[in-house]
């Protein structure tokens, strides 16, 4: 007896040591093989659009590169040298573009992510932990696009980075000491200066290199999530899967190009302009309001109710709707995975995505203005009531009826060939290259023929650049649609295999 019952705490152990590892190899694949193949219905945009703020990101990395070059981070030599990279180094103004736009893009890339991935349960067992290390992507994100926003030392970013360091000051503690210690240092305008100059060169980029690293590795070890339409999802082992290399790595591929065509074409016809340096005179007469992905938080301080109560409740209320998003894995934890059986918490993002957006444009017409709290009421009050009320509509009209009709038995039917999202996204990205590269050809023609009749100067050559550039991205980017449309038929594929048949034979 005395041994048996010895015997028993040691098999408890040794199944909770069991059960510990194996809830570890779940979820961090320490048993599964790498770059295993994808399902067909990842090729499609939305599945990736955090591998398009990857491409922001390395955008970011060699325009940054670049004008580091010229950038001197101090208080008298910030402006100076930023002024210096748009009147003389050749295309200077086009890079600060390219440089703000793609931090733009990348931050409404990291938020749509983020939001697909909430209203499509990606979160849920066993992407727990993929969850986690995104979030600490996006925050990485956002920590990009607040210390950048300074360096410039223009009188716009100066005061809109004060308003910012405000509103750290009033989170709640000791996360207000903490975010103050590493993003001020020891105070003063040029250790601040200093102290964003690195962690926007230095420790932002290696947290973000590190963090993406480990959401590759558990991207490879769980892949890409099955796709949620009120069905009972296709399992991975059942779905029409496609090679790494060359079929995903082209597609990728494709969509870098694309991106990367439409942000310098973007850049190229709006173009930005240097606001004045910032002098505490000037910034005096400036009505100071954080960059737009931060006003919506920015315009909840204005409001009179917090006035009174104090800022640090605002932003104790803004950090708890961050952490639930952070800790949304534990919070619902259901096992379904469809919208019809989420209501809850599809209203309650529809609510979310809803007052942002609300807020910042609010934010846009108001600077400056403090908020009446009847104001407040009616315009939040009112974006909750009529989101809410459409997403009750929806459950019930739309969701049910699908529900309805899943439940039926399958009428039969004459076979069909399915239209897959990619074929669609496919044939318009086609039209879509078609219809750009026909006009920059045209645009093409008429600088070759303003070069023939006024002779060859520098900015005639200067001026065929874009539409060239833009030619070319739309035939290669063509040539690679062309190539996904025949792939799709499996052409390519037989006419490999017969080639590879002849060469043996």
């Amino acid at each position: 007896m005395g041994e048996g019952g010895a015997g028993t705490p040691g098999n408890g152990d040794s199944d909770w040591l069991d059960r510990a590892a194996s809830w570890f190899d779940e979820r961090l694949g320490l048993s599964h093989q790498f770059l295993r193949p994808a399902p067909r219905y990842s090729i499609n945009p939305f599945y990736w659009l955090g591998a398009l703020a990857v491409v922001a990101f390395v955008i970011q990395a060699v325009t940054g590169m670049m004008m580091l070059l010229y950038y001197i981070p101090t208080t008298s030599e910030a402006y100076l040298s930023t002024q210096f990279i748009f009147q003389n180094v050749s295309y200077g103004a086009f890079l600060e573009t390219v440089h703000l736009y793609t931090a733009y893009a990348m931050i409404m890339l990291a938020f749509m992510h983020m939001m697909r991935g909430f209203f499509v349960s990606a979160h849920k067992k066993p992407r727990e932990l993929m969850w986690l290390v995104g979030m600490g992507m996006g925050f990485v994100t956002l920590g990009f696009g607040f210390t950048g926003y300074l360096l410039p030392w223009t009188v716009i970013s100066k005061s809109g980075t004060d308003v910012g360091l405000g509103m750290i000051d009033a989170l709640p503690q000791p996360l207000s000491s903490f975010l103050s210690f590493l993003v001020v240092g020891a105070g003063g305008g040029a250790a601040e200066l200093l102290r964003f100059f690195d962690l926007h060169v230095l420790v932002l980029p290696a947290a973000l290199l590190t963090l993406l690293v480990v959401k590759m590795y558990l991207l490879e070890t769980h892949g890409v999530s099955e796709p949620v339409t009120g069905a009972v999802p296709v399992p991975k082992e059942k779905a029409r899967l496609i090679p790494i290399f060359p079929d995903v790595s082209l597609y990728l591929f494709e969509l870098a190009a694309l991106f990367g065509s439409a942000m310098l074409l973007i850049s190229a016809l709006f173009p930005v302009e240097l606001p004045p340096q910032y002098t505490p005179q000037l910034a005096s007469q400036f009505v100071a309001q954080p960059d737009w992905y931060f006003l919506w938080i920015y315009q909840i301080l204005k409001i009179s109710a917090f006035e009174k109560a104090g800022i640090t409740v605002a932003m104790s209320a803004v950090t708890l709707i961050f952490a639930s998003l952070i800790l949304l894995p534990f919070i619902d934890r259901g096992r379904s995975r469809r919208i019809a059986s989420r209501m809850k918490f599809f209203t309650l993002g529809a609510i979310f995505v809803s007052e942002i957006v609300a807020l910042s444009i609010w934010g846009l017409l108001t600077p400056g203005r403090m908020i009446p709290n009847e104001q407040a009421v009616l315009v939040l009050g009112g974006t909750a009531l009529i989101v809410g009320a459409a997403s009750v509509v929806a459950h019930r009209l739309v969701f049910r009826g699908l529900t309805r009709l899943m439940g039926a038995p399958p009428r039969p039917k004459a076979p069909a060939a399915p239209l897959h999202s990619a074929h669609v996204w496919t044939a318009g990205s086609f039209i879509l290259l078609l219809s750009v590269g026909t006009l920059a050809f045209g645009s093409l023609i008429n600088g070759a023929t303003a070069l023939a009749l006024g002779g060859v100067t520098t900015s005639a050559i200067a001026s065929l650049t874009p539409p060239l550039a833009v030619f070319l991205a739309a035939l290669v980017g063509t040539a690679y649609l062309l190539y996904r449309l025949d792939l799709g038929s499996g052409m390519i594929r037989r006419r490999v295999k017969a080639f590879e048949r002849g060469w043996k034979e």
